[in-house]
């Protein structure tokens, strides 16, 4: 393959890799949307769930709603990534990959909550302001934008991360033990 094809290859994959991380944030964002409507609307997100002893940090139920729908997102965007994206289904066990696209994932999860605290938190230099921002309206909702922005924003370190490592690396060691097996010994 030359460098152009490669170069074009890749660039389908992006594009492939967007498609299914527009899914996937769909998937994402309705999690959040039922989770927060259970718990009696945004209004409510920023309620702590528990204190974390011997220190001024709290974890909020917005903590929740942005780890459970990772979880739920993020094995819908490895499955379909599997399947369309990079075609590894055939070669690689589903678990190797798995495991090494949930750890790139829970990177991006952790940059992203981060990220998500930044845009709620009212003293940070990233906070979603008011009169646009606010928990009055679902769809002005910090709650939401702040899930949304952290999303978008971790999405490329996400699609670079794992097609070098997860279905490449992964695909290629499976390879690599197939082409010493078929060997002929001496």
């Amino acid at each position: 393959m030359t460098p152009a094809e490669r170069y074009l290859r890749s660039i389908w994959q992006f594009l492939k890799f967007g498609i299914v991380g527009g899914s996937g944030v769909l998937v994402n964002m309705a999690v959040n949307i039922v989770m927060n409507k259970l718990n009696g609307g945004t209004v409510n997100a920023r309620n702590v769930l528990w204190a974390i002893p011997g220190t001024d940090f709290n974890v909020r139920f917005t903590h929740l709603a942005w780890i459970v729908p990772f979880l739920v997102a993020n094995l819908w965007n490895f499955q379909l990534n599997r399947w369309w994206t990079f075609q590894s289904s055939k070669a690689a066990n589903w678990w190797k990959e798995f495991w090494p696209f949930l750890a790139v994932g829970s990177v991006a999860a952790a940059a992203g909550l981060l990220l998500k605290i930044l845009m709620e938190n009212p003293v940070s230099p990233l906070y979603l302001p008011e009169p646009f921002f606010h928990e009055e309206v679902g769809l002005r909702s910090r709650e939401y934008w702040s899930q949304l922005i952290a999303i978008l924003l971790t999405m490329p370190i996400n699609f670079i991360v794992n097609k070098l490592w997860t279905f490449r690396a992964v695909r290629s060691s499976k390879l690599a033990g197939a082409a010493t097996e078929e060997r002929p010994t001496a």
